[in-house]
């Protein structure tokens, strides 16, 4: 019987069993550690930060495992950013080459990951990644983020590629009224976010589907809870379209809770740039994600040009 792999990034090595995946690092209290994580709660993370590019900042897999992305280099952390653990010492962390921790994160998701579970989809959609090692599922791992690259049409996500989730079904979407004139049909385009976003086969997977400079919107359908721990290097500001989404907000560094949000459609937050945040959603909720990808964002947060709290970019009277 096949058995599945085990992997090396630096000085961590990573082992899977039937149940969990386990991380096994040295620490600078000079004795070694491992971190065992369920096997499923670990692969959706995974999965993310490598269809997200490591995304903005961290990714925390857990309170203890996790990504930063340096934007060439990636620092890969087990305990850094856990309060307790790093004032014992028992932490670890290695900044190392964008391409080789996408190498082996992409390796480790294409032994561990079997044909019947989908690290990006809801737990009611998909089965589990519990088990001996079996066929792989490779066009999961392999599915490519949305990207824009022209005004998005409403034709491009219709039945029966993209059929309504269940989890909207019953929803009505009114197409909405344009009047153009002759010569300029090519340059409009009429859109319903609503049913747009009914069709997202994944969850907690942001869809890019507007660009104006570096300023992207990205919506999408979240349920269940959100797989990673984010931290932010730039504001991130959400609006609810629809459901209910409540996040946990912590200390970036240390992991300690600082405030519960509930979002309810219409609300609107802006996440700051120095903490963790964590979303639960207890039905299939669409997100309007704004995002700055400024590549120099972090660094003039850091050195105070731009300001990386939200009420002090805007202030309303």
């Amino acid at each position: 019987m096949d058995t599945y792999k085990e992997f090396q990034l630096g000085q961590f090595r990573f082992v899977r069993d039937d149940y969990f995946a386990h991380i096994h690092f040295p620490t600078h209290a000079g004795k070694a550690m491992a971190h065992k994580m369920d096997i499923d709660a670990f692969l959706k993370p995974l999965q993310r930060d490598i269809a997200w590019s490591f995304f903005y900042g961290m990714v925390k897999f857990d309170d203890v495992f996790g990504t930063i992305n340096h934007y060439g280099t990636v620092e890969v952390f087990a305990g850094k950013y856990h309060k307790a653990l790093h004032e014992g010492g028992f932490w670890h962390a290695e900044e190392l080459g964008r391409g080789e921790v996408e190498r082996v994160f992409t390796l480790m998701l294409e032994d561990w990951v079997p044909a019947d579970f989908d690290p990006f989809a809801a737990p009611r959609e998909t089965g589990s990644a519990i088990g001996p090692k079996r066929a792989a599922n490779l066009d999961a791992i392999h599915r490519k983020r949305i990207v824009t690259t022209r005004i998005v049409k409403q034709s491009d996500r219709q039945e029966p590629e993209y059929p309504v989730n269940e989890g909207f079904k019953g929803m009505t979407f009114k197409e909405g009224e344009m009047h153009i004139k002759p010569g300029h049909e090519d340059k409009f385009a009429v859109v319903n976010l609503y049913d747009y976003l009914a069709r997202s086969d994944v969850t907690w997977n942001p869809s890019i589907v507007s660009v104006l400079e570096h300023s992207l919107f990205c919506p999408t359908t979240e349920e269940h809870r959100l797989p990673v721990k984010h931290g932010n290097d730039r504001v991130e500001w959400f609006i609810q379209l629809n459901g209910q989404i409540d996040w946990e907000v912590c200390n970036q560094n240390t992991g300690e809770l600082m405030a519960y949000v509930r979002m309810r459609p219409g609300d609107v937050c802006a996440m700051p740039s120095d903490i963790q945040h964590q979303g639960f959603a207890p039905e299939r909720s669409m997100l309007l994600v704004w995002e700055n990808a400024d590549p120099k964002m972090p660094e003039k947060i850091r050195s105070g040009a731009v300001p990386g709290d939200p009420d002090k970019m805007v202030t309303m009277k």
